[in-house]
C-alpha cells in the first residue's frame, strides 16, 4: 500500500511524504529542489522525486493525503474574532484570512492539479485536519505506546495549540486553544519586532536571548500560568496573548512600540535592548511550554510527551521541559514544523476504521535523495572539477577538520527537516575558539553570534553534557559541563548551552566513523556541524548545489561521497 502525504497552504514549507506498507520510505521538503527557501509553491518536483524513489507512477497509489482541512469555518472563526474585539481594526487580517481560506478551498479543487500533472489515480484522496496531521507524525513515531501530545504552532485551521492523548496506538483530542491565543504568532511578531524574518528567524531570537538579562516587562502582551494544579487557568487556558497588542501594521502595532521602543532595522546594530527583549521572549516561550507540558502530561495522566508544531522547534524550551522532570519520556518530531505535516498527513488512512496507528521510533531522518559515485563522478567531470578519489573517506576528513579545515560533507541520503544530521554537513574542529567566527564570516555569511551545533559520539556525551538525553536530532539543548566548556569553546554558548546531536554507529555509520577518527586524533568525541548552505538558502540537495556553495564560501575542502575537492 503507498500513502502519499503532501503538505501545501500556499504560505510555507510545502513538501511530500511517502509510505509503503505504514513505513516511510522517502520524505523531502520542496524548497530542497526548487532552491527556493521555504518554498510554499504545489510541490510538483517533491511528488516526482517521491515516485521516482519507489519507481511507481501516481496510478499506483493508494492514499492522496493533504495535511490541511478543505476549507469550513477558517473565515467565519475569524470574522468572529473581529466582532469580539480581539484584533485591531487596521490589522490586514481579513486578506490574510480570505488567502488561507481560499489555500485550503485551493487544496481541495487543486488536487486536479495533481491529477493533471501526474495523470489520473485510484488514490483515494483525504484532507487530514492539520494539528491531527502534527500529532500523528509525533506520536506515531516517539516508540511510545502511552503519551501525551502537545502541538503548538502559529496557526493551522484555528487551531494554535492542541493537546492529545496517544494511546494504543489512537489518539483522542484533549482540548484546543483557537488562534489567534497564539504561542507562535507570540513569538513570531517578536522576531519580527527585533528586525528579522517573521515565521522564519525565530532561530535567531532563540539565539540571541542568552546575551541578555532579565528586567523587560512583556507582561502586556502574554501571560502565563504555572500549569498546576495550585494557579489554575480559566477554561483550561494556560497562557493568553493579547492578541489586539501584537497584531496591527507590517513593523509591529503601535503598542509594542510604546512598550519597548522602536523596532529593530533590519541589518541594523543589536544593542544591549535587543538583547534583553530577547531575553524576554524567550523565556515567556519556555514558561509557557512548560506550563502546556505540565497540563498535556496531568490531562493524559501520562509521563511521556511527543511534540510538534513549529514552537516545537524551540530546542532551548524542549531542554527547559525535560530538565523540569514533568516527563519521563520525550520525543519532539525532527521535521515539528508544516514540512512533517506530510508524514502525519500519509500516516493518517491506518486510523480509518477505528484501526490504531502502527507504532515505530523514528531513529534518523535520511529520508531524502541519494546519489551513487558513478553519478558524482559524472557531474565533476562534466563540471571540469579537479578531484582526488579517496580510500577512507571519514579518516581523510577527520583528519583535514583536525588540523583546522572547514569541511564540506555530502554523503549518502539528505536529511528531511531544517537539520542537518551527518549527511549534508559543514563540519569543522569544535576546540578552537576562533572556529565560530570565521565559520559564520567567511562560510555561512551570517551574524556572528549565532552559536553551532556538536555533533557527539553517543557513547561519550555523558562525558561532555550534563544531561546526556538520547538526543539523534539536534533538537534538545544540555548544559556542557564546566570541566569541558574551554574543550570545546566553539560549540559552547554564552550561557554555557549546546544543542548536541548524539551520532550511533547503528544509525550513520559513516558520520560515527568520521567523529570516531577525529576523537582518536585529537581526544575529543566531538565536532562541529552545521548545515550545508549559505545564508538564505536551502541545505544543498545535489552535487551542482554542493559545487556552487563550496566554491563561493570560505569551505577549504568537500568530501562528496568518495571524492575529495581541495581549494
Amino acid at each position: 500500500m503507498f500513502s502519499l502525504g503532501i503538505n501545501y497552504s500556499q504560505m510555507h514549507d510545502s513538501a511530500v511524504a511517502l509510505l509503503r506498507d505504514g513505513e516511510i520510505i522517502f520524505a523531502i521538503a520542496e524548497e530542497r529542489l526548487s532552491r527556493v527557501k521555504h518554498d510554499a509553491s504545489f510541490p510538483y518536483r517533491s511528488i516526482q522525486a517521491a515516485l521516482d524513489f519507489a519507481g511507481i507512477h501516481s496510478a499506483d497509489l493508494d492514499f492522496v493525503c493533504y495535511g490541511w482541512q478543505p476549507a469550513g469555518d477558517v473565515f467565519r472563526h475569524d470574522l468572529a474574532c473581529y466582532l469580539r474585539g480581539r484584533m485591531p481594526a487596521n490589522y490586514p487580517n481579513v486578506l490574510n484570512s480570505t488567502r488561507h481560506f481560499a489555500s485550503m478551498w485551493h487544496q481541495q479543487n487543486g488536487h486536479r492539479r495533481f491529477e493533471h500533472h501526474f495523470g489520473a489515480t485510484r488514490a483515494r484522496v483525504l484532507f487530514i485536519e492539520h494539528h491531527l496531521a502534527h500529532a500523528i507524525s509525533a506520536y506515531a513515531l516517539s516508540g511510545f505506546d502511552d503519551a501525551a501530545v502537545l502541538v503548538i504552532d502559529g496557526r493551522g485551521a484555528w487551531e494554535a495549540t492542541s493537546l492529545w492523548h496517544g494511546h494504543e496506538g489512537r489518539l483522542e483530542h484533549l482540548e484546543t486553544i483557537n488562534w489567534p491565543n497564539s504561542l507562535g504568532m507570540f513569538y513570531a511578531e517578536m522576531t519580527q519586532f527585533l528586525g528579522f524574518q517573521k515565521y522564519s528567524d525565530e532561530w535567531k531570537v532563540m539565539g540571541l536571548a542568552p546575551y541578555g538579562k532579565p528586567g523587560v516587562d512583556l507582561s502586556e502582551f502574554i501571560q502565563i500560568s504555572s500549569g498546576s494544579s495550585q494557579e489554575p487557568a480559566t477554561n483550561g487556558v494556560y497562557y493568553r496573548i493579547n492578541s489586539k497588542a501584537l497584531l496591527g501594521n507590517v513593523r509591529g502595532a503601535p503598542r509594542i512600540t510604546a512598550k519597548l521602543g522602536p523596532p529593530r532595522e533590519s541589518e541594523s546594530e543589536i544593542t544591549s535592548r535587543h538583547h534583553d527583549i530577547a531575553f524576554a521572549v524567550q523565556d515567556a516561550c519556555e514558561r509557557a511550554m512548560i506550563a502546556l507540558a505540565r497540563r498535556a502530561t496531568g490531562l493524559a495522566h501520562s509521563r511521556n510527551l511527543c511534540l510538534a508544531g513549529g514552537v516545537a522547534l524551540n530546542s532551548k524550551a524542549n531542554g527547559k521541559i525535560l530538565a523540569s522532570g514533568i516527563c519521563d519520556g520525550i520525543f519532539i518530531q525532527p521535521a515539528a514544523g508544516d514540512d512533517g505535516v506530510a508524514i502525519g498527513a500519509a500516516l493518517a488512512p491506518m486510523l480509518d476504521g477505528n484501526r490504531p496507528l502502527l507504532l515505530q521510533q523514528m531513529r534518523h531522518v535520511y529520508l531524502g535523495n541519494e546519489i551513487s559515485d558513478d553519478q558524482i563522478e559524472s557531474v565533476l567531470h562534466t563540471c571540469k572539477v579537479r578531484f582526488t578519489r579517496l580510500d577512507d573517506p571519514p579518516a581523510s576528513a577527520a583528519e583535514m577538520i583536525a588540523s583546522g579545515k572547514i569541511l564540506g560533507w555530502f554523503q549518502g541520503r539528505m536529511e528531511f527537516g531544517p537539520r542537518s544530521l551527518g549527511n549534508r554537513s559543514i563540519l569543522a574542529d569544535p576546540r578552537d575558539p576562533e572556529m565560530k567566527d570565521r565559520v559564520n564570516k567567511a562560510v555561512k555569511f551570517r551574524e556572528s553570534w549565532r552559536p553551532f551545533a556538536p555533533a557527539v559520539l553517543a557513547e561519550a556525551a555523558h562525558e561532555y553534557f550534563e544531561t546526556a538525553h538520547h538526543s539523534p536530532f539536534m533538537i534538545l539543548t544540555a548544559q556542557v559541563r564546566p570541566e569541558k566548556r574551554a574543550r570545546i569553546p566553539a560549540v559552547t554558548h554564552v550561557d554555557g548551552s549546546a544543542r548536541p546531536q548524539t551520532v550511533e554507529a547503528s544509525v550513520n555509520p559513516l558520520f560515527h566513523r568520521l567523529t570516531s577518527e577525529f576523537h582518536r586524533r585529537t581526544g575529543v568525541p566531538v565536532v562541529m556541524n552545521t548545515s550545508f548552505n549559505l545564508r538564505g538558502e536551502p541545505i544543498v540537495c545535489s552535487v551542482p548545489d554542493a559545487l556552487r556553495t563550496f566554491f563561493t564560501s570560505g569551505m577549504d575542502a568537500l568530501i562528496i561521497g568518495s571524492f575529495l575537492i581541495d581549494k
